[in-house]
């Protein structure tokens, strides 16, 4: 562990007095410092996304009408494999350094503490990735009414693939290959999201209203909002047992 790893993990872990307020925001700026820091962590994921997407015409077709129909579905599938592709270094570095370990014994709620990694993982993957989506997009034909679907489905649905995942990546922390095994996992949990995903670019195509499908996506971001942490929380606790 790193000399400031471990000064943070030790003002989370030892100190009674750190509100969980200030031990949440320590824990996710130490986390986005080791993130920028170690920029494969979030650029890997971000190069393969843009490599998918480009490389989807030439697979496919580059015809503009075959394109356009593909497209949501082609990006929805690009950002999927790329938080999948993210997730699994999300708690490795603090199970083989110990940092977990201290985590899980802290005064303050693991699922709290579970949040602020989940959340500095979204700023550096989900939200990157939907930020490039417009460009992706363009590059796809995709009219201005489905790149405004695309880029709100992304914005609510990529916090769910982070913590569905995450559930995942908790239960298989301890095995040296569980990326397989991650992938088996929640891969299932994945189709509804991207049914209501898709979906949304599907309507605004066919000039429907594509709110209804955001509004799903809002309630299973609730869901996984509320229920979340606390299923990664007690995977996390099964896994260092």
């Amino acid at each position: 562990m790193t000399t400031s790893s471990a000064t943070t993990h030790s003002t989370i872990t030892q100190s009674h007095s750190v509100s969980s307020g200030q031990a949440f925001m320590t824990l996710l700026r130490r986390d986005m410092l080791l993130a920028i820091r170690n920029k494969g962590d979030w650029v890997n994921p971000l190069f393969f996304y843009l490599l998918i997407v480009m490389l989807f015409p030439l697979a496919i077709t580059p015809q503009k009408d075959s394109l356009i129909e593909m497209a949501g579905g082609a990006i929805w599938i690009a950002a999927l494999l790329s938080v999948l592709l993210s997730m699994d270094s999300l708690f490795r570095s603090d199970f083989e350094d110990g940092s977990l370990e201290q985590l899980l014994l802290a005064p303050h709620p693991l699922s709290l503490m579970v949040i602020s990694k989940l959340l500095a993982h979204w700023l550096l993957t989900g939200l990157l990735l939907t930020l490039f989506s417009p460009l992706l997009a363009l590059l796809l034909h995709l009219p201005f009414e489905a790149g405004k679907a695309l880029f709100a489905g992304l914005l609510v649905g990529t916090p769910i693939l982070s913590i569905l995942g995450a559930i995942g990546v908790a239960l298989t922390v301890g095995l040296r290959r569980g990326g397989v095994l991650l992938s088996l996992l929640v891969m299932p949990l994945y189709i509804p999201i991207l049914i209501f995903g898709s979906g949304a670019v599907l309507a605004a195509l066919d000039g429907l209203s594509w709110a209804g499908h955001i509004y799903w996506l809002g309630s299973l971001l609730m869901l996984a909002l509320t229920l979340g942490p606390f299923a990664i929380a007690g995977a996390l606790r099964i896994s260092l047992e």
